[in-house]
């Protein structure tokens, strides 16, 4: 058995990076308190994350290209029966991916206009209201339950690939490599450009980042200030 690249190091770092950041917003903002406010923080960083995902699902290698594993019906009904080939996320993994990313970036977008009445307010809680804000909250919460569903579904495909079809899907992502027989190597489906580089990722680094500074309001300007009321004179 040879081996043969499939998960390019931007990729590796974006998963694990995301996998830490869900899990501290997650134990920050059970526990509250003084953690809250980096409860807060960690939605702006995942914010940036799941925008650099997206950039690099356009700009990046070609595993990594949306274009290379998002497919129809029809490679699905085909992965089901067995007729697959490729590396990379197979056709029923692209449906997690999105679901993933889908969720992971409205979870973080409604704590930005969310608030607890006690101890955090969003950076643009201001811009919605008291009564729209309120209702983020609850959003927040449902989202955060639904999230987690997700991710224990997740990790449930991961555990029946390693003792069903004994496939190890954790380890490519640490290494970058999977096993692969040398007279059946996979490429990433056809017309798919190669794609990645450092200009790639610079580029795709520059807009998350951006993307994180604007969801923490830094970039963005102040909401308009309540009209001053006039004090009524004094008789």
């Amino acid at each position: 058995m040879h081996r043969q690249r499939v998960w390019d190091l931007p990729i590796r770092l974006f998963h694990w990076l995301l996998v830490a950041s869900i899990a501290f917003a997650y134990v920050s903002g059970t526990l509250g308190g003084n953690l809250i406010d980096w409860h807060g923080r960690a939605g702006f960083f995942i914010v940036g994350l799941v925008v650099f995902r997206i950039v690099w699902g356009f700009i990046g290698t070609a595993t990594a290209r949306f274009t290379s594993f998002v497919r129809g019906p029809g490679a699905i009904r085909a992965y089901l029966r067995g007729e697959w080939r490729g590396i990379g996320h197979n056709p029923i993994g692209a449906l997690s991916v999105l679901a993933l990313l889908g969720l992971i970036g409205a979870q973080a977008a409604t704590g930005l206009f969310t608030n607890d009445d006690i101890a955090y307010q969003g950076p643009f809680a201001d811009w919605v209201g008291k009564d729209l804000s309120d209702r983020f909250h609850t959003w927040h919460a449902w989202l955060q339950n639904g999230l987690l569903a997700l991710i224990a579904l997740h990790v449930g495909a991961i555990v029946f690939y390693l003792h069903v079809k004994k496939e190890n899907l954790v380890k490519p992502m640490l290494t970058g490599w999977t096993p692969s027989n040398p007279t059946q190597r996979h490429s990433p489906a056809p017309g798919t450009r190669r794609g990645g580089g450092l200009v790639a990722f610079l580029v795709a680094a520059l807009i998350a980042s951006a993307a994180g500074l604007s969801a923490a309001g830094a970039l963005l300007p102040a909401p308009a200030p309540a009209p001053a009321t006039s004090a009524a004179p004094a008789w």
